[in-house]
């Protein structure tokens, strides 16, 4: 799994690495940055399955297009990840959540379509495992134009206790406030 996404990055780099006009961040405005705002519902996998039915969760991220066709930022939200009927997880009857906090990068190969992107970063994790977190990679395919982008997502926190991954697949829809 570790050598596919660093097949995914190293493609997302190698082909953002024509020449092109690049920002600077003093040149931030409501045509290069944005933040987006969204939802997320997702299905745990692995381990994790055999806990919980169901993720459901908040995001937010800040983006910066460095061209016009990739961008740059940084994300958090919340995912609350619900239990299974009579199954519990470290002793929480109500699910845990998650709070990943972390770098985005994002391709776009044309002003409205198709993307690729990947979220990087840590996550914190509340009642769960006392609340040990760790790196996470998310990355994800969708479609976006100037107001949304609606993707397809895997989400893995990499743990020093690996007694339990937690892992997820989702959707995603996030609505893009532009900066003045």
């Amino acid at each position: 799994m570790k050598k596919l996404f660093l097949i995914l990055f190293v493609g997302m780099i190698s082909l953002t690495s024509n020449a092109q006009q690049t920002r600077e961040l003093d040149e931030i405005s409501q045509q290069n940055s944005w933040l987006k705002l969204g939802l997320n519902l997702g299905v745990p996998i692995g381990d994790l399955s055999d806990y919980s039915k169901l993720a459901f969760g908040v995001e937010a991220a800040a983006q910066f297009m460095r061209t016009d066709n990739y961008g740059l930022g940084i994300t958090t939200g919340y995912t609350k990840y619900y239990n299974k009927d009579n199954a519990s997880l470290d002793g929480s009857e109500k699910g845990f959540g998650a709070i990943p906090l972390g770098l985005m990068f994002r391709y776009y190969p044309q002003p409205s379509g198709f993307f690729a992107g990947t979220d990087v970063g840590y996550t914190f994790f509340t009642d769960f495992n006392q609340n040990e977190g760790g790196a996470y990679i998310r990355p994800q395919l969708g479609y976006h134009n100037y107001n949304w982008n609606v993707f397809a997502f895997y989400n893995q926190v990499f743990r020093a206790d690996p007694s339990i991954d937690v892992q997820t697949i989702g959707l995603a829809v996030t609505h893009n406030l532009r900066f003045k």
